[in-house]
């Protein structure tokens, strides 16, 4: 049972992994200005060859509508019409039957929209060239990855288009939809909600993207890990450093390099590489035993978590400085502790605690914590709902003064 909880784990690790690495090669074709037809060959080679799709196409909307690739479809494909035959999807679809023998052949349509405008249209067949069956209707990761990805190409190919153009504006905002795009990578599909453990997450960013992360990983079916973070500046440079750390931080894991401290320093060296000391990251990083319900824990310069049992609430503050500030980590400072049932701890951003209302008072952690006690017995997203709600209370009409991220974990 173990054995393939674990195995089933690995997949999902080695998928997430795999996910985070194609995108990052597309970006780096896009931030070095390659040509299309380079990422579009990027882009087909990720489809074929690593996910073993073998019959696709993507149409464009160009002046007129074309298909930019056509693999696994023998001739020209004259019946599709894009207005009439695709225009109607507006979201993933399986397409069961069609009157339209072309369109028939496929079985899955992706649109991609931009502030209500259909762009582009991937049409995929589940069937490869030898047959095997690829069933769309139990891949949903894969193809919500798929969907990213296409969104990313599309807006790049629209970038390079506007920018023929001399629309600047334009393009620097579909720069910012292809952070946003990866940023949604950044976070889990699925928090677990059972009879050990509830968890939510909310996240806010200021701008289109933002550097706030929180991640739930898990290890075995007795021990997980959680973790937030936050970068120092904003947009797209703090989104792409965030989405390195992230990826860092999962192949660490992925050889079970479990030992907080050294996790740590390898962390750092990497910011530091990345940065060229020009940012820095907050972190905090925990590993629990659902057995022994221990908690190892590194606080990494970042906001101080809560723990509390609904009355009385410490913070966890041992660790370190923030990852990327020094070449080396002068000290670490890692604890332990004990947790017991029906606690909860809360992971937070500084969005959170330094939201300022028109009188100049920051919202603070005193009152976060009053929030947490006088509606404890709420569900974790209930009470994420409520926090914010609050905020905005709190602020008014001013303005969010950064990302605002928040994390909350009941352990029953």
């Amino acid at each position: 049972m173990q054995d393939s909880i674990i195995r089933a784990l690995s997949e999902e690790l080695k998928f997430k992994d795999f996910e985070l690495n194609a995108l990052l090669e597309i970006t780096k074709g896009i931030n070095s200005d390659q040509s299309l037809d380079y990422l579009l060959s990027v882009y087909e080679f990720i489809l074929k060859e690593q996910l073993g799709l073998q019959k696709f196409v993507l149409y464009k909307k160009q002046t007129n509508w074309t298909h930019l690739i056509k693999t696994g479809v023998k001739g020209r494909i004259k019946d599709i019409d894009i207005e009439r035959d695709l225009l109607r999807f507006d979201k993933i679809t399986l397409i069961e039957s069609s009157s339209n023998l072309e369109l028939n052949q496929f079985d899955v349509v992706i649109p991609v929209f931009h502030q209500e405008k259909a762009l582009a249209f991937l049409l995929l067949s589940e069937k490869n060239i030898n047959g095997k069956e690829y069933n769309f209707s139990s891949s949903i990761s894969e193809l919500s990855f798929i969907e990213t990805l296409t969104n990313i190409i599309v807006v790049a190919i629209e970038n390079k288009r506007m920018n023929k153009q001399g629309l600047i504006q334009e393009r620097i905002n579909k720069e910012l939809e292809v952070a946003s795009e990866m940023q949604k990578l950044l976070f889990p599909d699925n928090l677990p909600s059972d009879k050990r453990l509830d968890l939510a997450a909310t996240y806010t960013a200021r701008h289109e993207v933002g550097g706030d992360y929180y991640d739930f990983i898990r290890i075995n079916e007795d021990e997980f890990i959680i973790c937030i973070a936050d970068v120092s500046g904003k947009g797209v440079g703090a989104a792409m450093l965030m989405a390195n750390f992230q990826a860092t931080i999962r192949t660490l894991l992925s050889f079970e390099k479990f030992d907080l401290e050294y996790l740590i320093h390898e962390l750092n060296g990497k910011v530091m590489k990345a940065a060229k000391g020009e940012k820095f990251i907050t972190f905090f990083i925990g590993k629990y035993n659902s057995k022994t319900r221990l908690l190892q824990y590194v606080n990494a310069g970042h906001n101080h978590p809560i723990l509390t049992n609904g009355k009385k609430a410490e913070f966890l503050d041992k660790g370190s400085i923030g990852l990327g500030m020094l070449d080396e980590i002068p000290f670490i400072e890692p604890d332990e502790i004990e947790i017991k049932p029906n606690s909860t701890l809360i992971l937070y951003t500084d969005g959170i605690v330094e939201l300022q209302n028109k009188a100049g008072e920051y919202f603070q952690a005193d009152r976060l914590i009053k929030l947490i006690h006088s509606f404890y017995p709420l569900k974790m997203e209930d009470l994420n709902n409520l926090i914010f709600s609050k905020l905005d209370e709190f602020r008014e009409t001013e303005e969010l003064v950064d990302d605002t991220a928040i994390f909350s974990c009941r352990i029953f």
